[in-house]
C-alpha cells in the first residue's frame, strides 16, 4: 500500500487534549516521538478503535476507519491493525505456534495459508514454535508478538514501545529484524518510542509530539536537523545523513561513506561497498576553525557555510546551524570562541567532526 496515512483526531481526557493532524506515508516506519504524556499511545489507540469519544477522521489508504463528515467509526475489531504493545502480552497457556496462530485466526480477511509461515521467516523464529512463552526471553518474546499481528494480515502494523522493556544487549537483538520488517514488507508501521537510538535507527518519517499537539513533522533527516523538533534534550541535538559505503580500509579497520559533497570515515563493524548506511552526527561532537586543519588527529573536516546561531540552554554556549552541500550541520561552542574567531553568517569555515555514530 503506497496511498498516505490521514489523521486527524480530538480526544478529551481529563485536562489532557489531544489535538493532532498528520499526513504518514503509506509505507515504512512513522515514528511518533515526545516526552512521556505527550500523546503518542493516546494517537495509537484512537487509531486502533481503542478510544471512545474519539472526533476527527483516520483514513488508511483507501480504507475510512473514522470519519466524523461521513458519520463512520468502526469498532476496533473491524479495523485491520496489527497493535504490538510495550509488554509482548502473549497467552502463557499456548506455546509459540499457538500464540501466532490466534492472529491468524482473528484476522477479518480471507486466510493466506503461508501468513504464518512468512511471519516465522520473517522473524526468524522457526526454531521456537514448541517453546512454551515463559521461557523465552524478553527479545524473543517480542519478536513473538510482532508475528501474531503479522498473522492478522493487517493494513497498518502500530508499535507502541516495543523495545522500553528489554536491556540493551536485548534491544541488539531485536533491531535487525525491525529492519527487516521495514525493508521488505509492505505493510506500513507507526512505531512510539522517545528512545533516540530507536528513532534515528529505524524511522523514515518522524513525528514530535508535546502536550497533545504535534510540534514538527516530516521526513526524519530533515526534521531532525531543524531546531524546532530538538525538545529532545541539549545534548541530543544533531542531524542525520544517508551514504554510500565506498571503500573499506581493512587494516585501519575503517570505511569511507561518500555523500554527493565529500566523504566521511567511520568504523567498520561489517560494512560493505555499495551499501547504504544512514550516519549521526552530534553538536556536541563538531568543532569549527578558521582554516583547513593539519596535523590533526580528527580524521574528518569539511569546508562549510554558517547559516545562523542561536542560544543554547546554557547562555555560555551557542548552537551554530551550517550548511555542507545540501545537508545542515550543527556545532556547539562558546560564546566566547563565537566572539574570538570573529565569526558571522555566511562565513566559510571548518567543521571538525570528532565523531561519527553508524545509526544503520
Amino acid at each position: 500500500m503506497t496511498a498516505p496515512i490521514d489523521i486527524a483526531l480530538q480526544c478529551q481526557r481529563g485536562a489532557f487534549l489531544l489535538d493532532v493532524a498528520m499526513t504518514l506515508p503509506g509505507a515504512g516506519i512513522s515514528v511518533l516521538y515526545g516526552a512521556s504524556g505527550s500523546g503518542k499511545t493516546t494517537v495509537l489507540r484512537c487509531i486502533a478503535g481503542l478510544e471512545p469519544g474519539v472526533r476527527g477522521r483516520v483514513q488508511v489508504g483507501e480504507a475510512c476507519w473514522h470519519s466524523d463528515e461521513m458519520s463512520t467509526n468502526l469498532p476496533a475489531h473491524q479495523r485491520a491493525v496489527g497493535y504490538v504493545f510495550q509488554e509482548a502480552s502473549l497467552f502463557d497457556h499456548l506455546d509459540v505456534l499457538g500464540n501466532i496462530a490466534f492472529g491468524f485466526k482473528r484476522t477479518r480477511f480471507v486466510r493466506t495459508p503461508r501468513v504464518i509461515d512468512d511471519a516465522v521467516d520473517l522473524l526468524g523464529i522457526g526454531h521456537l514454535l514448541q517453546r512454551r512463552v515463559n521461557d523465552l526471553s524478553g527479545g524473543e518474546r517480542q519478536r513473538v508478538a510482532i508475528a501474531r499481528a503479522l498473522a492478522s494480515q493487517p493494513r497498518l502494523l502500530l508499535l507502541d514501545e516495543p523495545l522500553s522493556a528489554l536491556d540493551p544487549a536485548r534491544k541488539r537483538d531485536v533491531f535487525p529484524w525491525l529492519e527487516r520488517l521495514r525493508d521488505e514488507l509492505h505493510i506500513p508501521m507507526i512505531y512510539v518510542t522517545h528512545a533516540m537510538e530507536e528513532l534515528t535507527r529505524l524511522g523514515d518519517h518522524l513525528v514530535v509530539l508535546e502536550n497533545g499537539r504535534v510540534r514538527a513533522m516530516g521526513p526524519v533527516a530533515p526534521t531532525l536537523s531543524s531546531l524546532e523538533a530538538q525538545d529532545l534534550g541539549s545534548q541530543e541535538l544533531g542531524v542525520l545523513m544517508d551514504g554510500i559505503v565506498e571503500q573499506i580500509e581493512a587494516p585501519w579497520h575503517l570505511a569511507q561513506v561518500r555523500f554527493p559533497q565529500g566523504h566521511v570515515w567511520v568504523r567498520d563493524d561489517g560494512l560493505k561497498p555499495g551499501q547504504r548506511v544512514r550516519l549521526r552526527v552530534l553538536a556536541r561532537d563538531v568543532s569549527l576553525t578558521l582554516q583547513e586543519p593539519t596535523g590533526t588527529s580528527i580524521q574528518n573536516h569539511w569546508a562549510v557555510e554558517i547559516c545562523d546561531a542561536r542560544a543554547d540552554t546554557h547562555p555560555s554556549q551557542l548552537l551554530v546551524r551550517m550548511r555542507w552541500g545540501s545537508d545542515f550541520l550543527w556545532a556547539r561552542i562558546t560564546q566566547r570562541a563565537w566572539h574570538t574567531l570573529g565569526l558571522v553568517q555566511g562565513q566559510t569555515v571548518w567543521a571538525q567532526i570528532k565523531s561519527v555514530s553508524v545509526a544503520h
